[in-house]
């Protein structure tokens, strides 16, 4: 009898520690565990899909890619190419019979051709530069990619000789094109993107475009395998247009141009019918204004008889694909949710697909791939607000989710719920969607602290997936709000145009705080407890709130714009930048950009606030964060920045630098929370 009573206890005390175990929170240093599937590419045959499976090494701080081989019915799931940090854009062979596949070679950049059959592989050419548009050939004997080719660039003056044995500076660097430096990238050298062929058994590649502009927005062959179908904007001063493209083929034999299109605007990713006699392409308008929707469009291959078949859905489309010759699938985002559709000749719509996602760590983005064999079935990345992205299939109208890449690790955390609500903004009763995340270990009648989490853009949107970020968040005590605010993507035209220069005004400021004080409402938020962060637009979005409020008891303002006039003259993106979000030049519309400058507003500010941003971000200059803080400084406002050594715009793009930037807002944070036990 006291044997079995022992054996009860010591069960009891066991089941206890495991279930302990099981509702432990998400930890810093899980984020190195994480991994998530990207780019699955099912075969034409339709039997097996190659995808990424990327992952992080603690070791060495980076994000690694994987190729890994699964059946379509979830058999054989296999590493396929594994072991190297740098594998990327598998694409099958139309035959099915091979795979090829960009790979860091140590001395460049190589393509690569797998034999399914044999399991060998072979080193197809190694490049100077990254390859991009990686396309097979239709009878399978090519691959077509695109490359940037340098352009030499003279001198204004002719180099001094200096004397045997003299140590000279390095000479200096003569910039002329109006695209000169880029985000993640630095200065750019001289250079034009052209489109290469190379036999696919190995050989030297061969450039078969010319020119002094850059070509590329998808690569699709005409069946007969004679020419190639791409996008490029060839127009004299083409470097100072943004969104200008038109459709051109080119003749692989001896590089002779066709141009197919001749529209204003943007038609770009022509996806050339299997029986070559049409093009699906997607076009957008490029008026001078802050959001242009994207239409998935039909003409005959000779350019004629041009039509819209989604003009009716009002949402951006992208990832075109045929299936067969009467019927095309593509993607688009509704409401936050990413979706795969089939559209037929006549403009009729299916949705077969939802749910596309969590491409990402970070923070809870619209993402995700699809890819679709010759008999229909749709492989793609499967998110939820609970898992990063899996491999899923959909075949005959059945779903099925072939992975499960985190259930070791999160089979043991206990995550924050994530719950959608709806609310009207306080500005003029505008229906903004947000979701809120509660801690883990959250208590019905206690109110809690609160995160307010700005997404970027503006021009793109949130939703109900995966982010480490802010499960971190929810596990040391916050609620965390975010929402999709006027201008965000995914719902329609007119909603993205209520941004319209209005970057960033009273008028999303009031979508937060409603959806904020929607929260509280609800009595989970704790209204004497509020925080606000943000990166990119949110982080000008925050520091814009600050401006206008005092609610929050501190602030974490992620990589901003806080003058427009010096931003737009110095950022990476001044072209596109200026033309779509501003009613002029910043000589001509200084006014303007003053309003929408969240300097403007600091003789309001008192919130103590944290700035933090990448010491080599072209996109929003550290020098923007360096006149708020300095400003502040000024004021006597309690500020601190923190500079992210080596880092671009995207400040958590290595695991340790996520870890560190959340870790840093919530130290910030902590300074200034106060846990009252509020109740009801």
């Amino acid at each position: 009898m006291y044997r079995h009573i022992f054996l009860a206890l010591l069960l009891v005390f066991f089941s206890g520690q495991l279930f302990a175990e099981i509702t432990k929170k998400l930890q810093a240093e899980d984020v190195f565990e994480l991994e998530y599937a990207n780019d699955p590419q099912i075969s034409p045959n339709g039997l097996k899909i190659v995808y990424e499976r990327r992952s992080n090494d603690i070791m060495t701080d980076s994000t690694s890619s994987d190729l890994w081989l699964i059946a379509s019915d979830g058999s054989g799931h296999r590493p396929l190419i594994s072991g190297t940090k740098n594998v990327s854009s598998a694409r099958w062979s139309p035959d099915s019979g091979r795979i090829a596949y960009i790979q860091s070679t140590g001395t460049g950049t190589g393509i690569f051709v797998r034999w399914m059959d044999s399991g060998l592989t072979g080193l197809v050419s190694n490049l100077r530069e990254s390859p991009t548009n990686l396309t097979w050939s239709p009878d399978g004997r090519w691959l077509a990619f695109v490359m940037a080719v340098p352009k030499q660039s003279d001198p204004i003056a002719k180099l001094r000789k200096k004397p045997d044995g003299a140590d000279w500076s390095e000479p200096v660097k003569v910039i002329d094109t109006a695209r000169y430096r880029w985000d993640g990238r630095g200065f750019l050298e001289p250079a034009h993107e052209h489109i290469f062929v190379v036999p696919s058994d190995g050989g030297t590649p061969r450039q078969v475009t010319s020119g002094d502009f850059n070509h590329g927005g998808g690569l699709s062959w005409t069946p007969d395998g004679q020419r190639i179908v791409f996008s490029s904007n060839r127009h004299a001063g083409w470097e100072l247009e943004s969104g200008e493209s038109d459709i051109f083929s080119v003749k692989v034999t001896d590089g002779t141009l066709i141009q197919i299109t001749n529209q204003q605007g943007g038609e770009s990713n022509p996806v050339v019918s299997p029986n070559g006699n049409s093009i699906a392409y997607i076009s957008n308008p490029n008026e001078m204004v802050a959001y242009n929707p994207r239409t998935l469009n039909l003409m005959d291959i000779d350019g004629s008889n041009s039509r819209p078949l989604t003009n009716k859905l009002d949402r951006q489309v992208s990832n075109v694909y045929w299936a067969g010759n009467r019927q095309i699938f593509f993607q688009y985002d509704d409401r936050a949710i990413r979706k795969v559709a089939r559209v037929n000749l006549d403009g009729d719509m299916r949705v077969l697909v939802e749910g596309l996602g969590s491409t990402s760590l970070g923070r809870p983005y619209t993402s995700g791939r699809y890819s679709v064999s010759l008999d229909g079935t749709i492989a793609y990345t499967h998110g939820t607000a609970y898992r990063p992205a899996e491999v899923a299939v959909v075949k005959s109208r059945r779903s099925k989710i072939l992975t499960t890449l985190n259930d070791d690790l999160l089979n043991a955390r206990s995550l924050g719920q994530v719950t959608a609500i709806g609310y009207a903004s306080s500005f003029d009763g505008q229906d903004i969607q947000g979701w809120y995340i509660t801690p883990p270990d959250f208590e019905e009648g206690k109110k809690y602290p609160l995160i307010l989490e700005i997404h970027g853009g503006p021009h793109s949107a949130y939703g109900p997936y995966f982010s480490a970020e802010m499960q971190l968040m929810a596990a040391d005590g916050y609620v965390v709000f975010y929402n999709n605010y006027r201008g965000s993507t995914s719902y329609g035209e007119d909603f993205a145009m209520l941004l319209h220069y209005k970057y960033s005004s009273v008028e999303d400021f009031a979508d937060h705080m409603s959806g904020v004080d929607f929260v509280i409402d609800n009595g989970i938020a704790d209204s004497n407890n509020l925080f606000i962060t943000g990166g990119s637009a949110g982080g000008i979005a925050s520091a814009y709130a600050i401006g206008l409020t005092d609610r929050f008891k501190a602030a974490a303002v992620a990589k901003p714009v806080v003058n427009w006039v010096s931003k737009t003259l110095t950022a990476d993106s001044y072209i596109g930048q200026i033309s779509h979000q501003f009613p002029g030049m910043p000589w001509e519309e200084l006014e303007h950009y003053w309003q929408r400058s969240p300097i403007s507003l600091v003789g309001n500010m008192v919130t103590p606030t944290m700035l933090i941003t990448g010491e080599e971000d072209y996109r929003t200059p550290i020098s923007e964060t360096e006149q708020l803080y300095q400003a502040l400084k000024l004021k006597g406002v309690d500020t601190v920045m923190v500079r992210v050594p080596g880092a671009s715009h995207g400040i958590a793009g290595k695991p340790s630098r996520l870890i560190a930037k959340v870790d840093n807002i919530l130290a910030w944070f902590s300074r200034y929370r106060t846990d009252l036990e509020v109740t009801n």
